[in-house]
């Protein structure tokens, strides 16, 4: 947190969250539980050394920046966590485990990032997963009062038809029109490496999930490979030329001036993680930068991204980073929050109730 701490307004605002991976939430003490608990051996002697593991500054881009020798990439970190969910239960446990924080940073409503195609392609049955995360959905509701819409992911650095083929065999879980669908997930997304794989490779997938009523959405990462022709393609090229619903980072849109008006003119906001970025670019860089896209009027909200990989740095983190080196003020702060609603998938009725609290916010700059 660079020295920060949580301010109790940044604490008590009613939050959303529209960009984390539920894999990118699983802590060391529940990966050292699940890992005993399912006989899956860790690198690690004690649970000490595997919390220590976590501090560790992973290596983003591999591709661009060359490998650290003996330190795992970020992807190789974040999959080598996958490695202990094996049963429905490990991914109930996993999805509550990320809910129940949620209650405790007042996030109201989440919509989490979630794939198959990492656990199937270790002998896990997609079943398990999704219906781990299904029981977690509807307890966290009925226990929390934490509710959410989950986002299906096809893994961009896979071959495409195993991607249609995960979405095939998870649709019976899908809400949208999909006749009989069990409501876990209302979008889809993509994730995993976007080196040299833009997200027009997977047009049949987004049109797939449009024609059964779902939401489409995708990451355009910071400071990647071709991210300005990524951008380009997510913003005027996908599901027909109609452009994605909203993208996930963006930020290098605010480079170039056909990118931020086209998602001006197309209402697309992004999903910004800043402490994602933080780590790795100077602070009178960066939040200027997503000072200028404010000042646009493009239209983002605030988010965790992969928070336990991420030096333990969750939502309300990345919002207070945003509130003090971007020099936004307590109104604008709520109208972050109430730009995440805007852009959120859920009901009228949940919207309304959060958008409710958020007009109650009492503001004193």
């Amino acid at each position: 947190m660079n020295g920060l701490s949580i301010s109790p307004f940044i604490a008590t605002l009613p939050k959303v969250e529209l960009h984390v991976h539920i894999e990118g939430t699983l802590t060391p003490a529940l990966r050292w539980e699940l890992a005993h608990r399912n006989g899956v051996a860790l690198p690690y002697a004690t649970y000490e050394d595997l919390k220590a593991s976590y501090a560790v500054t992973l290596n983003h881009r591999p591709e661009l920046n060359g490998r650290q020798p003996g330190i795992p990439t970020f992807l190789e970190a974040y999959f080598a966590g996958c490695e202990v969910l094996r049963t429905e239960a490990d991914f109930y446990d996993l999805a509550m485990a990320y809910l129940t924080r949620c209650a405790e940073m007042n996030v109201r409503y989440a919509e989490p990032f979630f794939d198959i195609q990492a656990h199937t392609r270790r002998g896990v049955p997609g079943q398990a997963v999704l219906d781990g995360y299904l029981r977690a959905k509807q307890d966290a509701a009925a226990r929390l009062g934490v509710h959410s819409n989950w986002i299906f992911c096809f893994l961009r650095d896979e071959p495409v038809a195993d991607g249609l083929r995960a979405y095939e065999d998870a649709r019976p879980w899908a809400a949208g029109s999909v006749q009989g669908g069990k409501g876990l997930f209302h979008a889809v997304g993509l994730a995993s490496n976007a080196y040299e794989r833009p997200p027009m490779l997977f047009e049949e997938g987004f049109l797939r999930a449009k024609a059964d009523g779902l939401h489409v959405t995708m990451h355009c990462d910071f400071g990647q490979k071709d991210t300005h022709a990524h951008m380009d393609e997510a913003v005027f090229q996908v599901c027909g030329g109609m452009g994605a619903e909203r993208i996930d980072h963006g930020l290098d849109a605010e480079d170039k001036e056909g990118l931020w008006r086209g998602l001006l003119e197309r209402g697309i906001g992004l999903t910004l993680c800043p402490h994602a970025y933080h780590r790795r670019t100077a602070t009178e860089v960066l939040f200027p930068k997503i000072r200028r896209l404010w000042e646009r009027g493009v239209r983002f909200c605030i988010n965790s991204d992969d928070p336990t990989l991420m030096h333990d740095v969750w939502i309300d983190g990345n919002l207070q980073k945003v509130y003090t080196y971007g020099g936004f003020s307590k109104a604008e702060m709520v109208q972050l929050a109430r730009n995440a609603v805007d852009m959120c998938w859920a009901d009228e009725g949940i919207k309304k109730s959060i958008y409710d609290e958020l007009e109650a916010v009492t503001i004193t700059d």
